[in-house]
């Protein structure tokens, strides 16, 4: 039924736990896995520091948050028997939904999975929903894994 799924990862609990579902969905049904991890820039400019060296730490932090990420992803990956491949992407600059939504198209995936926080209220009215949006405005199947 799916044949690309591309899992949003942000390494936290509940990603880890959309992972999990990414990969058995994989498996099974015999579809390409890539992961991607946005580093979104956004919040940071945000706060009113646009210094460039800020933004230069605060992008590095970004990556090296998006490779332990990635890290998780893969050696999730390789617990299965056979081993599951996954690419793994990384997108900078970019909103986080726009990250996600523009690789999905690039790559040619029929299947989101992404988990999600369960912030609501005004946590989630202020904070907003990753997860949400996705559902919202993706062209594909969108998978939320709580």
């Amino acid at each position: 039924m799916f044949k690309h799924i591309l899992l949003a990862t942000d390494g936290s609990t509940a990603s880890e736990r959309a992972a999990r579902m990414a990969v058995q969905l994989a498996r099974s049904q015999g579809a390409r896995l890539t992961a991607v991890h946005v580093v979104d820039a956004i919040p940071y400019l945000g706060i009113g520091d646009t210094n460039p060296m800020g933004l230069h730490a605060y992008l590095s932090a970004g990556r090296e948050h998006a490779a332990a990420a990635h890290a998780k992803v893969a050696a999730l990956c390789a617990e299965t028997q056979p081993a599951l491949p996954v690419e793994l992407r990384l997108v900078e600059n970019a909103p986080t939904i726009k990250g996600i939504l523009d690789t999905a198209e690039r790559e040619g995936c029929d299947l989101i999975v992404a988990g999600t926080h369960g912030r609501t209220g005004l946590e989630g009215l202020l904070i907003g929903s990753v997860a949400s949006k996705l559902v919202s405005t993706a062209p594909t199947p969108v998978l939320i894994v709580r």
